[in-house]
């Protein structure tokens, strides 16, 4: 990646929806190299366009991240459970006390409990996990460039 690149990077984390032209503009080249530039970052998956919901404004008010411990010959069948389940955002391998941290959406924190004990707590392989349920979300801006 280039200056230019990650001007565009930058340009797109402020505005994910804006247009071209204005990139072009912006980056003061023409609107060709900025199409080229832009199928060349999400082909080489540098970057990713998508839209992000807002959890809490589509009814689903709890959140949490779930550190999990897991048998150390599981944790690649464990993630990949995790992983298929339609209430996790992500899922990390990770270094430290716990071997795998997963975020999951839900609509109420009863159901946040079901899912729990009825998805997670029923994977073979894990021995232990943690929850620790999002009470406030105090910033979310990405990478800075």
């Amino acid at each position: 990646m280039d200056s230019l690149d990650l001007k565009i990077v930058k340009i797109l984390q402020s505005n994910g929806r804006a247009p071209n032209a204005t990139i072009a503009r912006e980056c003061e080249v023409s609107e060709g190299t900025i199409r080229r530039r832009l199928k060349h970052l999400i082909d080489s998956e540098v970057i990713h366009i998508s839209a992000v919901p807002d959890p809490a404004k589509m009814g689903l008010e709890a959140e949490a991240l779930v550190g999990v411990q897991v048998d150390p010959d599981k944790i690649t069948s464990v993630a990949s459970s995790l992983s298929s389940l339609d209430e996790v955002s992500w899922v990390a391998n990770t270094t430290g006390t716990f071997d795998i941290f997963v975020w999951v959406v839900l609509d109420t924190s009863e159901a946040l409990g079901a899912f729990l004990r009825s998805k997670i707590g029923l994977i073979p392989g894990i021995r232990r996990t943690e929850t620790f349920v999002k009470l406030t979300k105090m910033s979310d801006h990405g990478i800075t460039i």
